[in-house]
């Protein structure tokens, strides 16, 4: 664990560095200086890149972690595994190119009444979905040699970093409308390509392809399980980017610019997950392949435990201060009306967050077609109940559709992964992080009870605040640090706040 801890924290620093960017950017740059449809072109332009990047993937991303271990061998460059990773996704890429030609006017026709800023600009979305397709196969291969830290640092400082300066030259007129989204598209060219020269400093990639150490099993099993991934993206990779399709289609794109501010609230809660769930999947895919249960399991939980852990306090300090959050905000009134999309979207991220471990487990067992079926529910209800309750309780009924929607995919999929692979990410002291999560939750509620501030000034407001959050992360980590919930969380805490020295 010690490669997955070293390169996990530096992950997580690059993520949370890129989170304050992103704070700062999202809250004070967008909300003042761009109008919601604005605001929501940007993000309905990123989600349709992502999906079309996603599907052209064809599987990549976990069947190259997957098949990795069979390829891996130093010194012959792992037999050209780089070059594989190009050559399929290219193929996917052309492949639903042609599908997005064939259905481009029936999306111009759902999206034209409601968002014609993003008919518009549609033509940008195949370069755009180019290039977010091999940052994420460059990113994947970086994965794989457990070099995961500086591609994340593209990822979520760069590319935060470079789409402020854009927004900053659209403030200030620099830039018009159109030579803005051209801009911003070019971000995403940017980081492929600083993530393309770093992988080739690493001089482990070969462009090469040994096509005769493809054995024929390893050959049928390789298009098998592309095969199936390619069926499993059809579903999976819409269901991230479901609501923000649903409420631009059905809202327009400033009701969609309001779901986009509270769906950048939530994502916050991911956070730590994106580090430290990725760079375990290498092992826990080694573990697998070996049948090693035992490690499996460990690792499983360790990383289940410690992403609720985290994701619990994340979320702690966002929904105590959601109300100051949206009076900080230029513009916060117009925005207000996305806090119970914050608590559905910030929930639904936790318990993904916490739980998507077993995903991992189920990808990399033999027993991975299972995923295909969860994936379809998934999926399926999400559009259901879009449909049923978008109409009845507008973007809070987006984002009750995603929370029901995963409660039932992982009651589901963890139950078949018990059963065939017995690898479970839950213990019994995931209990005990709920309880002292909803004992804080219980002491914030008595504590604005017993002085309320309403109408208090803004500095005195923001004065309690940051008093109120620090008293209660103390008696969060106190009560973690007492219980012993995490002998990595006591170690970190004797060793950088306490100073204490192993005997």
């Amino acid at each position: 664990m010690g490669v997955i801890i070293r390169q996990s924290i530096k992950g997580t620093l690059a993520n949370y560095l890129g989170i304050l960017i992103g704070f700062f950017t999202t809250f004070f740059i967008l909300t003042k200086y761009l109008t919601q449809a604005e605001i929501g072109l940007t993000r309905i332009l990123v989600d349709a890149g992502v999906l079309l990047a996603g599907l052209a993937q064809l599987g990549t991303n976990s069947s190259a972690i997957r098949f990795y271990p069979y390829f891996k061998d130093e010194e012959a460059k792992d037999h050209g595994f780089f070059g594989w990773t190009l050559l399929v996704p290219l193929v996917g890429f052309l492949i639903y190119t042609l599908l997005f030609f064939c259905f481009k006017q029936t999306v111009i026709q759902v999206y034209a009444p409601k968002s014609p800023l993003f008919v518009r600009y549609l033509y940008l979305l195949l370069p755009l979905a180019f290039c977010m397709l091999y940052q994420a196969v460059f990113e994947v291969n970086a994965n794989v040699l457990m070099r995961i830290a500086v591609p994340k640092f593209v990822r979520e400082v760069g590319v935060r970093l470079m789409t402020l300066t854009v927004y900053m030259l659209y403030a200030f007129r620099v830039l018009d409308l159109d030579r803005f989204v051209w801009a911003f598209c070019g971000v995403y060219v940017l980081a492929m390509l600083c993530d393309f020269f770093y992988l080739l400093t690493l001089k482990k990639v070969s462009f090469r392809i040994d096509w005769k150490f493809v054995t024929p099993a390893l050959r049928k099993d390789f298009l098998f399980y592309t095969l199936f991934m390619v069926t499993a993206a059809l579903a999976g990779n819409i269901m991230p980017v479901l609501n923000t399709f649903f409420v631009g289609a059905k809202l327009g794109l400033e009701t969609t610019g309001v779901f986009a501010i509270a769906t950048y609230i939530a994502a916050v809660i991911e956070v730590p997950y994106r580090s430290l769930g990725s760079i375990a999947q290498p092992e826990i895919s080694q573990s697998i392949k070996d049948r090693d249960i035992e490690k499996a399991n460990r690792l499983c939980r360790s990383v289940s435990l410690h992403q609720l852990l985290a994701s619990s306090f994340i979320f702690l300090i966002i929904w105590i201060n959601i109300d100051l959050l949206f009076q900080l905000i230029p513009n916060g009134s117009k925005y207000v009306d996305g806090k119970w999309v914050v608590l559905l979207l910030g929930l639904s991220r936790l318990v993904n967050s916490t739980l998507s471990v077993g995903v991992t487990v189920l990808n990399y067992s033999k027993q991975y077609y299972y995923s295909l079926l969860f994936t379809f529910i998934l999926t399926v209800s999400a559009i259901f109940l879009n449909v049923r309750l978008i109409p009845i309780f507008g973007m809070s009924g987006a984002a009750a559709a995603s929370l029901c929607s995963y409660l039932l995919y992982f009651a589901l999929l963890l139950w078949v992964v018990w059963k065939c692979i017995r690898v479970s990410p839950f213990s019994a002291n995931q209990w005990k992080v709920l309880a002292v999560a909803l004992l804080l939750l219980g002491l914030n509620a008595l504590w604005v009870w017993a002085l309320p501030l309403r109408g208090a000034s803004m500095p005195l407001a923001l004065g309690e605040a940051l008093l109120r959050t620090s008293v209660l992360c103390l008696v969060g980590t106190v009560l973690v640090y007492v219980s012993r919930l995490s002998l990595e969380v006591n170690h970190l805490i004797d060793k950088y706040i306490l100073r204490k020295q192993k005997p």
